[in-house]
């Protein structure tokens, strides 16, 4: 019997998946437990539909990570930090301080864990921080170290 499997099922599939078995294990275990539906016209045409918008959300969302990426190449993050001696800064600049920063001045939103620093900033000047933003796109920011008076 060809089903189509409504949650991932180890040993079996994914979700979404069209799989062949046994007609007993589909009616005794896989149908009463609603963890797949029968093959049939119906079912598989939604599954096609279901699975065209899911390819449409990706594309979408590919999209936009690009134009961030290309929005955050032109772009430069003032971000202000409190300085002792020397010009040593109290602490280091976090990803979330530009994250923060980033969204206030122009209004691009990105989450901390997507910006990803190699090393802390803990001097003023201007830095470039690497922003992973999905589907294998990386942006890169560039960050500009102030002291706050």
């Amino acid at each position: 019997m060809k089903v189509i499997l409504q949650q991932d099922i180890k040993g079996q599939g994914k979700k979404g998946q069209l799989k062949e078995v046994s007609d007993g294990y589909a009616r005794n275990y896989l149908l009463p437990r609603n963890l797949a539906v029968e093959a049939t016209a119906d079912n598989l045409n939604a599954m096609r539909l279901k699975d065209k918008a899911r390819q449409a959300q990706i594309a979408r969302e590919k999209a936009q990570a690009q134009e961030y990426a290309e929005k955050l190449g032109a772009v430069v993050v003032h971000v202000k930090a409190k300085a002792g001696a020397g010009g040593k800064l109290f602490g280091s600049v976090t990803s979330k301080e530009i994250a923060e920063a980033l969204n206030t001045q122009h209004g691009i939103a990105v989450e901390k864990n997507q910006i990803v620093q190699t090393e802390p900033i803990k001097q003023f000047g201007t830095f470039q921080v690497k922003c992973k933003l999905g589907y294998e796109i990386t942006g890169t920011i560039h960050v500009m170290v102030t002291e706050e008076k």
